[in-house]
């Protein structure tokens, strides 16, 4: 592999990384100020998101820039984190 292959497959995870992070912003601030995690326009932007970041995922899997245990391992995580904070925002609501 040349040293540009392993950059592009560097700057490929990254960005698919910084999509992820958004998606865990922009539901943490759904959860804190916006909307119940049962709210339908919840759901509908966290599907919308998670189908989205997949796609690219895939994307990047069938360019060869990114492996796809790699990409697995990105969406679990992601969905993993994401559990994590429906879970305390919705014990926060129960307080």
């Amino acid at each position: 592999m040349t040293d540009e292959t392993i950059n592009y497959r560097e700057k490929a995870y990254a960005l698919l990384k910084a999509d992820a992070d958004k998606i865990v912003k922009l539901i943490q601030v759904q959860l804190d100020n916006l909307t119940m995690p049962q709210c339908p326009l919840y759901e509908e932007v966290l599907d919308t998101q998670m189908f989205g970041l997949s796609r690219e995922i895939d994307f990047a899997v069938r360019l060869g820039l990114v492996d796809d245990k790699e990409g697995k391992a990105l969406l679990d995580s992601l969905e993993r984190e994401l559990s994590v904070l429906h879970e305390a925002s919705t014990k926060k609501r129960v307080r």
